[in-house]
């Protein structure tokens, strides 16, 4: 159902969203959820001379109306209804930045109607979610992106390759944690689903994502198992019916008995030493700072630390980019459905660990990739 002022287009109008400067056909692009995160990638897509944002959906009439003005240039549609969205025969790309537990259901039901999707993060917040989502995008020929936007890092990926090509030996170990001085905002835009597990995943789920798909990256594997604990330490009950943890202490085991270390929490003092987010790579010659200074110190001691890959300009919406020259030029994907749901089932596993407080194996989660 199209709604707001903005969803009335003139034929002129379409084609004007049609085409570029060149006369070359854009891509036909929707845009389902534009909150914070959404808007975000909104401008991304606005950017690409390659794209045209044709139809945006929220369920919040401020949000949309925000995001067509953003978006006026290319004369949107509007919607409410997001299935109507995905009945449209000319969106050709589909990109879905909802609350986590419906990135599942929208990016299926997008992929079996012939588009192509990019999938915020996490692809989904069970194992179930994930397999359907695995599932639909193997059986479909159209281009699945994730939106781990760390791999389209140019540093990282510097870095990855050189620590998997044996820059520090063989791989022993990594510790990573996410720390954050304060919870999200209890009046934000997002507390009326953030602080329920069901419909994000939690932090480690909905946020440490990123963090643990950087760690699978440059271990080059998935965890086989995982062990921990977690649980809700300083905001209990915090706003009211708050059923996600504050803090967790995870430990997972790789193949060839790699391991790694995970830590999270949302009180760590901005001041205090060792906040923020890292990840420290231990090799068998030597160890890495992969976040975010790549420097790379000998086990030795008696060296200085040599950097692994030189910091630089990063594009500023280069995941988004990447996903429409892999639509238009084949490029490959840094973040298809195997790098999308194996990020996802990490932090499933992690909190299926955590939650029936035993060591829980990568097999139970019972997803082929």
């Amino acid at each position: 159902m199209a709604l707001h002022r903005r969803s009335f287009v003139v034929a002129a109008g379409a084609a004007a969203a049609a085409f570029g400067q060149t006369g070359q056909a854009r891509i036909a692009t929707a845009m389902i959820g534009v909150g914070n995160r959404g808007s975000q990638v909104m401008s991304g897509v606005l950017q690409q001379p390659n794209a045209a944002v044709a139809a945006i959906c929220d369920i919040k009439a401020d949000r949309l109306d925000a995001a067509a003005s953003a978006a006026a240039k290319d004369q949107p549609k509007t919607y409410k209804d997001w299935r109507a969205v995905i009945d449209r025969k000319d969106i050709e790309a589909v990109f879905i930045a909802t609350p986590p537990h419906l990135h599942a259901e929208m990016a299926v039901a997008a992929l079996q109607a012939g588009k192509h999707v990019y999938c915020e993060k996490p692809v989904g917040v069970t194992a179930a979610q994930v397999r359907e989502v695995v599932k639909a995008a193997k059986a479909s020929k159209k281009v699945f992106m994730a939106g781990q936007q760390l791999r389209s890092f140019t540093q990282l990926q510097e870095a990855v390759a050189k620590i998997r090509g044996g820059v520090i030996g063989n791989l022993l170990m990594v510790k990573a944690q996410r720390h954050a001085g304060s919870d999200l905002s209890h009046t934000g835009s997002s507390a009326d689903w953030y602080f329920d597990v069901d419909k994000s995943g939690g932090y480690l789920i909905e946020q440490s994502v990123h963090n643990l798909d950087a760690c699978n990256w440059v271990i080059g594997a998935h965890p086989v198992k995982a062990s921990g604990f977690g649980g809700t330490q300083l905001y209990k009950n915090d706003p009211p019916g708050r059923n996600i943890y504050d803090c967790n202490v995870l430990t997972f085991d790789y193949p060839n008995g790699v391991k790694l270390s995970f830590t999270l929490n949302v009180f760590h003092p901005s001041g205090m030493p060792l906040g923020g987010q890292y990840i420290h790579v231990f090799g068998s010659q030597g160890a890495v700072d992969l976040m975010y200074s790549t420097n790379m110190y000998k086990l030795n001691g008696k060296e200085p630390p040599v950097v692994l890959a030189e910091k630089r300009e990063e594009a500023p919406h280069g995941h988004t980019t990447a996903f429409y020259d892999c639509i238009t030029k084949g490029s490959a994907n840094p973040a298809d459905i195997t790098v999308g749901a194996t990020a996802a089932l990490t932090a499933i596993l992690g909190h299926t660990a955590m939650t029936k407080q035993s060591v829980v194996s990568w097999s139970e989660l019972g997803v082929s990739l």
